[in-house]
């Protein structure tokens, strides 16, 4: 159930070396790359270029890192490439590209489920990042410090510095029990019940919210009728955000979610979109697998919806901490919910 689900969430704190760092206005797709390519070569053994043909490919942290597949006999997403990957590199908003040495830049980490005891792995990864250099130029930086963060609570706890090279063993995961109201509409009957009531319940107890605005912090891309979404209809969120859960919380936490999808889908139509502050942004990234350049834009803004919203605010919340749509790996789909 969306109750078990498990996040953990870390600031990376890079700093520029000498040479400072050169990177685009979107980070996202510049820290992925260089990082998967990184974490491939520490963790891979077989060197193939397809981990599909790989005898270890069950058992490779690459391999499920980044080349998620369907286990055997899964019923559920047949197809290779529609597997969420079960973490995203969550770039800095800012759309500065010039650090001058010694600055720093952080960005954070999300890891998922099962992915959340890879931790070791990719705190490497970043480290080895840093000596082969990313960005324009290839330019170097040291890492600086990992810090766990538990944005529920407001807590952070320093995990990792570069003065001692010591990984802390501090966790502050984030479950789906933590936030208010998923259980009650999502979880087993009354047995799990949230952790911290006051977190994100800005509105007056017992009150029903009847507006609620979604601000897409970074392109976010939404499928619907085999088109991406330029305006985002509430149901067309919803859609999207139940088809990423339910697939995290198959493939990474070995749940399959019984809820009424159909239910509130329908409910979710009836949800109007009354004020769009949004637009649409382009973007292309250049693919190494298939060496060539792929757009990838999506909306950005201020979206407000009105109508019966309450039994969703759990499921965004929820949504905040992973993402929502196509990209998600590279920081897109990165929204703000605020009653209003």
């Amino acid at each position: 159930m969306l109750v078990n689900f498990r996040v953990a969430i870390y600031e990376i704190i890079l700093v520029a070396g000498r040479e400072g760092l050169i990177l685009p206005p979107y980070k996202g797709s510049t820290l992925r790359g260089g990082f998967g390519r990184v974490f491939q070569r520490i963790t891979c053994t077989s060197r193939q270029k397809d981990c599909r043909n790989c005898l270890l490919n069950q058992h490779c942290p690459y391999a499920y890192i980044f080349e998620t597949s369907p286990p055997p006999g899964s019923e559920a997403l047949r197809n290779y490439d529609n597997v969420p990957r079960p973490f995203v590199l969550e770039p800095p908003l800012e759309e500065k590209t010039f650090y001058r040495p010694g600055e720093t830049l952080a960005f954070r980490l999300i890891l998922i489920g099962k992915a959340v005891s890879y931790l070791p792995y990719f705190i490497v990864a970043f480290k080895e990042l840093g000596e082969v250099g990313i960005g324009k130029g290839r330019k170097k930086y040291r890492l600086k410090e990992i810090v766990a963060v538990d944005p529920l609570k407001n807590r952070r706890a320093s995990i990792y510095l570069d003065q001692d090279r010591l990984v802390r063993n501090i966790e502050l995961p984030v479950r789906g029990s933590d936030i208010p109201g998923l259980a009650e509409f999502y979880g087993p009957p009354r047995d799990l019940h949230p952790s911290s009531p006051e977190s994100f319940v800005p509105q007056p107890p017992g009150t029903e919210p009847g507006r609620l605005a979604i601000d897409f912090l970074t392109m976010t891309r939404l499928k619907y009728a085999e088109a991406y979404a330029g305006k985002i209809e509430f149901h067309v969120l919803i859609r999207n955000l139940l088809r990423r859960l339910s697939s995290l919380a198959y493939f990474h936490h070995g749940e399959e979610l019984k809820l009424d999808f159909t239910g509130l889908i329908a409910r979710a139509a009836r949800v109007r979109l009354a004020e769009d502050h949004t637009r649409w942004v382009d973007w292309e990234r250049f693919s190494a697998r298939q060496d060539s350049r792929i757009k990838m834009g999506g909306v950005v803004g201020r979206a407000v919806y009105e109508g019966e919203v309450a039994e969703f605010i759990p499921l965004l919340r929820l949504g905040e901490l992973v993402h929502v749509g196509k990209g998600a790996v590279f920081g897109m789909g990165k929204y703000r919910v605020e009653l209003v």
